[in-house]
C-alpha cells in the first residue's frame, strides 16, 4: 500500500471505453470519494459515447494525455492484454494509482517489473480478479480458513462454454493482442478463485495442454465486447486449455477452461475442493461430508463480504486507508507466472518447474 497522504477525493482516468472500461466507469462512479474526469480510447466514437454516458468532462484518443495530467490520482487500464503492462508501468512512473485488468500482463516477467514499480513508487496496483468478490468464494475461503475442510489437499477448477469465444476476428482471437486465447480471458478467473479459496499461491511444477479446435474453423462464437473484427485475421490462440498444478504445499489442482467445447450446459463455471475431513464446491456453495446418519451433503448460506463488492468501489476503499487490498499485486504475480508456465508446457510436452519465492530460498 502507497505511505502518500490520503485524500478526501480520488481523481480517475479510464483507460480504454470497450464493455469492461465501460463497467470501470459504472464501478468508481458508485464512491462518493470518486469522480472519473477522462476516459480514453483509440476510437473517437467509442470515447465520445462513453463521455455522453456517464457525463464525463473529457474523451481523448492518446491515453498519454491521461497519464500526464496531475490532477488525475488513479488509472484504471481496460485495455487488449498486450497493453496492459506498458501502459501501467507508464502509470506507475507517473506516479498514479493503477486498477489493471486481467492478465496482468502477457508475461510473468513484465507482471515482475510492474509489481516493482508500484514498490518503488509507493503506490496501489490492484488486478480487478471479479471473481474474489463474490461472497460464495469469500465464504468459501473462511470455511477452509476455520479448517471445516480439514487439510485440503485437491481442487478441480473450471470455465468452460459451449459457444463463448469473444467475436472471431476481435483482438482476443490473435495472439499478437490478446497473448493467448480462453486461458487469458476466464481461465485465469477460474486459477484465481480457486487458489484464493484454497490459500495457496506458490506453484512448484506445472504440465499443460492447449487446443484450437473450433476458433480456426469459425466455430464457437460468442458476442462479447465492443472492438473491432477483422474476419481476414488467423484465429492463433487456444479455445480450450487443461493444466495440472503441483503446488509446493503438496497439494494440486486441476484447471480446466474453453471457449468452446460440446458439453450439456452453456455455461459451465465453478470450484470444487478435497479436503480429510470434507469437499466443498461453488457456485450455490455446498459442503459435502460424512454425518451420524449417512453422507451430508449441506447448503452454506454466504457469509458477510469481507469487502465491498464492487471492485472499483473497494480500489478506492483502499487509498481512504479504509481496506487492505483485496487482490494482492503479488498473487497476481504468482497467476501470471503459472499461466506463463501452462503455455510453455503447452510448447514443449514437458512439465515445467517454477522457482520458490525469493523468501522460501534456501539459503547458502
Amino acid at each position: 500500500m502507497q505511505k502518500t497522504p490520503k485524500k478526501d477525493r480520488y481523481r480517475i482516468g479510464v483507460i480504454g471505453a470497450g464493455a469492461i472500461g465501460l463497467d470501470h466507469i459504472r464501478g468508481f462512479q458508485l464512491h462518493p470519494a470518486a469522480e472519473v474526469v477522462a476516459v480514453a480510447d483509440t476510437s473517437a466514437e467509442r470515447a465520445r459515447q462513453a463521455a455522453e454516458e456517464f457525463g464525463l468532462p473529457e474523451a481523448v484518443l492518446d491515453y498519454a494525455k491521461i497519464l500526464s495530467r496531475d490532477d488525475i490520482d488513479v488509472v484504471s487500464i481496460a485495455l487488449p492484454n498486450y497493453l496492459h503492462a506498458p501502459v501501467a508501468l507508464q502509470a506507475l512512473r507517473q506516479g498514479k494509482h493503477v486498477l489493471l485488468e486481467k492478465p496482468m500482463a502477457t508475461s510473468g516477467r513484465d507482471a515482475a517489473l510492474l509489481v516493482a514499480e508500484a514498490r518503488k513508487q509507493r503506490r496501489l496496483l490492484m488486478v480487478g480478479q471479479n471473481l474474489r468478490f463474490d461472497p460464495e468464494v469469500q465464504t468459501a475461503r473462511q470455511l477452509v480458513t476455520r479448517g471445516v475442510l480439514g487439510d485440503v489437499y485437491h481442487a478441480k477448477t473450471s470455465w468452460s462454454r459451449r459457444s463463448g469465444i469473444p467475436r472471431i476476428g476481435s483482438w482476443f482471437t490473435q495472439r499478437k493482442f490478446s497473448g493467448g486465447g480462453g486461458l487469458y480471458d476466464i481461465g485465469v478467473h477460474a486459477l484465481d478463485r480457486c487458489l484464493y479459496v484454497v490459500g495457496d499461491f506458490d506453484a512448484a511444477a506445472v504440465s499443460g495442454s492447449t487446443f484450437a479446435k473450433f476458433g480456426p474453423q469459425q466455430r464457437g462464437d460468442g458476442d462479447w465486447g465492443k472492438s473491432e473484427i477483422d474476419p481476414r485475421r488467423p484465429f492463433d490462440v487456444d479455445d480450450l486449455a487443461v493444466a495440472l498444478i503441483k503446488l509446493r504445499s503438496g497439494r494440486t489442482v486441476l484447471l480446466e477452461c474453453a471457449w468452446a467445447c460440446h458439453q450439456p450446459l452453456a455455461d459451465v463455471n465453478g470450484s470444487h475442493l478435497f479436503g480429510t475431513e470434507a469437499g466443498l464446491s461453488l457456485p450455490n456453495l455446498q459442503v459435502f461430508r460424512n454425518g451420524e446418519n449417512g453422507y451430508v451433503t449441506e447448503a452454506i448460506r454466504p457469509l458477510p463480504p469481507l469487502v465491498h463488492p464492487n471492485r472499483m468501489h473497494h480500489f478506492i476503499d483502499c487509498l481512504l486507508g479504509e481496506a487492505t487490498p483485496f487482490v494482492p499485486m503479488e498473487e497476481s504475480l504468482a497467476v501470471q507466472r503459472i499461466l506463463d508456465a501452462i503455455y510453455r508446457s503447452a510448447q514443449t510436452g514437458r512439465e515445467v518447474r517454477l522457482p520458490a519465492p525469493p523468501a522460501r530460498r534456501a539459503k547458502p
